[in-house]
């Protein structure tokens, strides 16, 4: 039986080291087992070393294999808006990290969950019952990978319990309908994606994953710097959803947020909920 077309984004910045062998990995899995149209795209997120060259050279050997190129950083999420600028090329849309950390079968599942019509957005989790984590998160990052869940659930009241796991997969009809309410260019863009999920009325199914946490993350490195970015992202999208945002915006919040990610030397968020025009 043949499956939807297929369009997978990888996000990736300054990624050399690691990226080779999960393109080879993705690439030969879906080449062997999905029967449909694959595509997978790499969003170069102002990487300064040779991720590109990498990307070049395996794009070689797959066909299906090919990359959008931002010189200047935009961060994870901002990688992912512009990504998701493609879903007129696929039926479903979805992303895994640059790590590796989701196996290729893993996401494959999602996309058979969502073929199946379970949901318009399905999600993988490592914080249900059933997941496999061949490696878990350290300590200290699943402490504050829970007090972000429970900052989530106070604001939006999602009822899903892991908001960040980067293997995701929506119909097409859910981007082209959430993506001008896509804002936020830090690693808090999946709480942006989930909330206008959620907002415009799509079902979203969460269901156990396969998990190995990788070495070398970038998010345990700048840990305390990252939280407090995704922290304050996410009372942004609370925000904007509120009666306030435009009395705060006439009162210089703009200038202030700028201030703020740019001491935090996070991605800025595209500003407030764009517009279809901001787009062309």
């Amino acid at each position: 039986m043949t499956e939807p077309s297929l369009l997978l984004l990888i996000p990736a910045y300054n990624e050399e080291q690691r990226i080779e062998p999960v393109l080879r990995e993705f690439g030969v899995y879906f080449r062997d087992h999905y029967r449909g149209p694959f595509q997978l795209v790499v969003v170069l997120n102002g990487c300064r070393d040779n991720t590109r060259g990498v990307v070049e050279r395996v794009m070689k050997e797959f066909p299906s294999l090919s990359f959008l190129d931002f010189p200047a950083p935009i961060g994870k999420g901002g990688a992912l808006i512009e990504g998701l600028k493609l879903a007129s090329h696929a039926e479903l849309i979805g992303y895994v990290d640059a790590d590796g950390a989701s196996p290729p079968r893993a996401f494959h599942e999602l996309t058979r969950r969502l073929a199946a019509g379970e949901a318009d957005c399905v999600i993988g989790s490592r914080w249900l019952p059933d997941s496999v984590l061949h490696q878990a998160q350290p300590l200290l990052r699943r402490f504050t990978s829970r007090c972000f869940h429970l900052v989530v659930e106070l604001l939006f009241w999602l009822h899903v319990k892991d908001t960040q796991c980067p293997c995701k997969v929506m119909k097409r009809a859910v981007v082209e309908k959430v993506h001008e309410s896509l804002c936020i260019a830090d690693l808090a863009f999946d709480v942006n994606l989930l909330v206008a999920v959620k907002r415009a009325g799509f079902r979203t199914l969460e269901v156990p994953t396969e998990w190995t946490d990788k070495l070398g993350s970038k998010v345990s490195s700048t840990l305390f710097r990252s939280s407090l970015t995704m922290f304050l992202s996410v009372v942004r999208v609370r925000l904007i959803h509120s009666p306030f945002y435009g009395w705060l915006r006439r009162l210089g919040l703009g200038p202030l947020e700028a201030w703020i990610y740019r001491k935090l030397r996070a991605p800025k968020p595209y500003s407030g909920l764009r517009s279809t025009e901001d787009d062309a």
